[in-house]
């Protein structure tokens, strides 16, 4: 039995390897390096939302591959679960997005040259 956690990261390990090999993977990469801090200092709705509205495709790409490794179809279903959460929910899933979004940083680093 796989924790969540080993989930998450098989998952986002094959997420980032293809986004390596695409157009765009500078921005990626670039994304997924800001994206735990950019959490952490504005928030998790604010964060999605931001990905949301930078309307580069690798950066809404990133967004859509965390938002499917957690189980959501993209980027904006994720970014309407933490709009209508409630205090727990919200707290739950900004530590899930984090964790997550932890592994991409991690794997960006690894696979996609700067």
């Amino acid at each position: 039995m796989r924790t969540r956690s080993q989930v998450w990261a098989q998952k986002a390990y094959e997420k980032v390897r293809e986004a390596a090999k695409g157009e765009g993977r500078g921005e990626y990469r670039d994304m997924a390096l800001k994206l735990p801090v950019l959490v952490r200092q504005a928030g998790l709705s604010q964060a999605l939302a931001f990905v949301d509205s930078r309307g580069k495709e690798a950066h809404k790409a990133l967004g859509n591959d965390l938002a499917q490794v957690l189980g959501y179809r993209d980027l904006r279903e994720l970014a309407e679960a933490a709009r209508e959460a409630e205090l727990l929910q919200y707290l739950r899933l900004t530590r899930e997005v984090l964790a997550a979004a932890e592994w991409f940083k991690r794997f960006a680093q690894a696979l996609i040259e700067e």
